[in-house]
């Protein structure tokens, strides 16, 4: 008896507990489930502090969206924690210091979505600079029998683009724009010795330079409002500004103003300060195309993501390195 009661222990699955819950837990709910044990505080009536207090105790591993605040507090109700798995690249919604001093490991998406990430800022470019989304209203709406003409675009090829973070986003961007005959320029918190591209140490430096600024960096402390208006008038009239990265790296009010007042040409944008609610004034932008946070929604990188965070909580608990563990200095 003593046995069986063992190996059925040995036979349980591994516990997680899921915050958020991440958009792959909807994709792939059937093969989480049949890997862990899953807590899901979402569908219990309990605070979400009165939950983890109650049912994850003892839980090891956590499973986390990207927009979840998985803060201090938080983590505080958590004690037996030593892994957070995040289904984004980003860090920003992590208590980062607090996981360091407490020794628990994160793992992140990696490059995962770096190129899917890439190909919506170009089409949000085009769509901007070629005004298609606007041709489309203009079409369905029938506005094009009576007014016969439409507004003239821009041409994206011999455009200087300046890339804000040429990590591996930036990198595949800077691959896609050289063949329109764009010239790449950036910014990055260091010189990358490996590029060809003309570097810029400071922001409104770059701005001037740019006729497109294309936004690929982490949300931080010194990147929060990046993009102020003293940025945004240095970009100018013909200027367009591309947003894949987060919302907060823009001063949105000031992005508002600038597109009411004209100083900018127009802007793409997949991300937003206050998400899921969007400043109500951009929608009036025939020169500003919108999507709501979904660069990396294509079928293909979810099935990666699947096999990454599957991979990293396996890898978890057997013991072995983590497929992509994050270094915290």
């Amino acid at each position: 008896m003593a046995e069986d009661k063992n190996l059925s222990k040995i036979q349980q699955p591994p516990e997680i507990v899921v915050l958020g819950p991440p958009a792959i837990f909807r994709t792939y709910s059937k093969e989480f489930s049949s890997k862990f044990r899953l807590l899901k505080p979402w569908e219990s009536p309990l605070p979400l502090a009165e939950f983890l207090e109650a049912q994850a105790h003892s839980t090891r591993a956590a499973l986390c969206s990207g927009v979840f605040s998985l803060s201090a507090a938080v983590l505080s109700n958590l004690p037996s924690l030593q892994l957070v798995v995040t289904t984004s690249a980003g860090l920003n919604h992590i208590d980062l210091v607090e996981c360091r001093r407490r020794g628990i490991a994160v793992a992140n998406a990696a490059n995962i979505f770096s190129a899917d990430v890439a190909d919506l800022a170009v089409g949000l470019l085009l769509d901007v600079l070629r005004k298609i989304s606007a041709g489309n209203r203009f079409v369905k709406n029938g506005f094009w029998p009576d007014l016969e003409t439409y507004p003239l675009g821009l041409k994206l090829g011999g455009k200087k683009v300046g890339i804000v973070g040429l990590g591996s986003i930036g990198l595949e961007l800077a691959k896609r724009l050289e063949p329109f005959g764009c010239e790449i320029l950036y910014h990055s918190r260091n010189k990358k010795p490996f590029v060809p591209y003309l570097f810029y140490p400071d922001i409104f430096e770059l701005a001037v330079a740019s006729d497109i600024l294309i936004l690929c960096c982490a949300l931080t402390e010194q990147t929060h409002h990046m993009i102020n208006r003293r940025v945004l008038l240095a970009l100018g009239k013909k200027g367009v500004i591309i947003n894949i990265a987060r919302g907060g790296v823009i001063d949105e009010k000031e992005l508002v103003a600038c597109l009411a007042s004209g100083e900018i040409a127009g802007a793409g944008l997949d991300v937003f300060e206050n998400e899921p609610c969007v400043a109500s004034e951009l929608f009036g932008f025939d020169n500003v195309v919108l999507s709501p946070h979904c660069a990396v929604f294509t079928e293909e990188s979810f099935g990666d993501l699947y096999e990454l965070v599957s991979g990293n909580l396996d890898a978890f608990f057997l013991n072995k390195p983590l497929v992509s563990l994050v270094e915290m200095e």
